[in-house]
């Protein structure tokens, strides 16, 4: 690289940790949402956060070289697979409704989202901004929601006369937001060099941490606490610190262990999450038992083809309500795209965890330490939650396999171009 192009190169830096930024606001757009103020706006912000977020992105990407690992090619043939499978589950689909919501949003947006998480994870600029955003995102979305409680404008059911379904679907991305940010703060603090710095990053994961208690979304504190017990310590084990590594783990144990004595079984309604986690019921609460035996009830019935795309609600006797999917990815692909659907999507979803423990191995631990807390809470959530039309969980497959994507030295000269003609 000549030295002019040396001095353009960081504001194509700047550009591509705007566009990971920008799409970090994307990704928690929903949890964004549950802010009145944000909610009331004349747009819907997700259009909006997508507005900006995509064109930068397809900009930065434009100035980058990519090289590419050959472990995601399979993967990546599958999720296509995959998609094609489901256009064509969706002939033999009873559904009207849901199927015409559900199958756009999976065939249109999936592909970009997909592309714009494999774009994040590839530039180590466009993952810093990423992370960044969705540090900044979830700090706003816990201090509005403490603010909002605490002064009775918002309870956790909404707004009075909105949408409950809506409502409940808000709150849960906003656990996930807050616990992501928390997450993340924690990584910051296991790499910070001063004293200063670490004490400042670690009160920040403390209070992220706290603050996702808040909306009460149980896998946003079972993904927290994978988060604290990996992320952290990946990166103080890779930089040959296991006691300190030993003694975050403990120290994490002894302070939730300390909260439940404290509590006394008896959480307060503040932390809703251990209140609804704790619960004796938990499990017939949640209803996914059921959901999830009737699911596999109607996929034994009808092998090997399933009953198409968007199928399940009405087959189950929900009629044409999209909230009443199998709340599980895989057997949502099992019940309604048979057995080579289901088989697609586990080399699809299955391999893309391959590849990250088989490139990770390689890569740079902050950049495989950020990478793992920003798809656990969402690999947590497509268990217990979600439909494959979710943008959410195609942007966090396409940052897992990511990991095999890199980015290089920005495409400053055009002597490589040959002239047409």
């Amino acid at each position: 690289m000549r030295a002019d192009d040396a001095r353009l190169a960081p504001p194509l830096d700047a550009l591509a940790w705007l566009s990971g930024a920008a799409t970090a606001l994307l990704h928690f757009a929903g949890a964004l949402k549950s802010i009145p103020l944000i909610g009331a706006l004349p747009i819907d912000f997700t259009v909006l956060t997508a507005a900006l977020a995509l064109p930068l992105l397809m900009l930065s990407a434009m100035t980058r070289g990519w090289g590419v690992a050959p472990e995601i090619g399979l993967p990546l043939a599958a999720i296509g697979a995959l998609w094609l499978w489901l256009v064509l589950a969706g002939c033999w689909s009873a559904s009207g409704a849901v199927l015409a919501a559900k199958l756009p949003e999976i065939i249109l947006l999936g592909p970009i989202m997909l592309l714009a998480g494999l774009v994040v994870a590839g530039d180590d600029a466009a993952l810093r901004g990423f992370c960044a955003g969705i540090i900044g995102a979830g700090a706003v979305v816990a201090a509005g929601l403490a603010a909002n409680l605490a002064g009775g404008s918002v309870v956790r059911g909404g707004l009075p006369g909105a949408d409950p379904e809506k409502w409940r679907i808000a709150y849960q991305v906003t656990g996930l937001a807050i616990a992501t940010a928390a997450a993340l703060a924690a990584v910051q603090w296991a790499e910070a060099r001063g004293a200063l710095a670490g004490l400042l990053w670690l009160g920040a994961a403390l209070a992220l941490a706290v603050g996702a208690l808040l909306p009460g979304g149980r896998a946003a504190l079972v993904a927290l606490a994978l988060c604290l017990a990996s992320g952290p310590v990946l990166i103080l084990l890779r930089r040959r610190k296991p006691w300190l590594a030993a003694f975050w783990l403990a120290a994490s144990l002894g302070l939730g262990g300390a909260a439940l004595v404290f509590l006394g079984g008896q959480p307060s309604r503040t932390l809703h999450a251990l209140e609804r986690i704790l619960a004796p019921n938990m499990l017939e609460s949640s209803g996914r038992g059921p959901l999830w035996e009737e699911a596999l009830a109607l996929a034994g019935q009808i092998m090997p083809f399933g009953l198409g795309t968007g199928g399940f609600s009405l087959a189950a006797g929900f009629g044409e309500w999209r909230g009443r999917h199998p709340h599980n990815l895989g057997i949502e692909a099992l019940v309604e795209a048979g057995l080579p659907g289901f088989a697609l999507w586990l080399i699809a979803f299955g391999g893309a965890g391959l590849v990250f423990w088989r490139c990770g191995r390689s890569a740079p631990s902050w950049r495989v330490a950020r990478l793992l807390v920003l798809c656990l809470p969402m690999a947590v959530t497509l268990q217990v939650s979600t439909d494959l039309g979710n943008r959410m969980a195609w942007l966090t497959l396409g940052l897992a396999l990511g990991i095999g994507v890199t980015a290089r030295a920005p495409m400053m000269e055009a002597g490589h171009v040959r002239a047409l003609g």
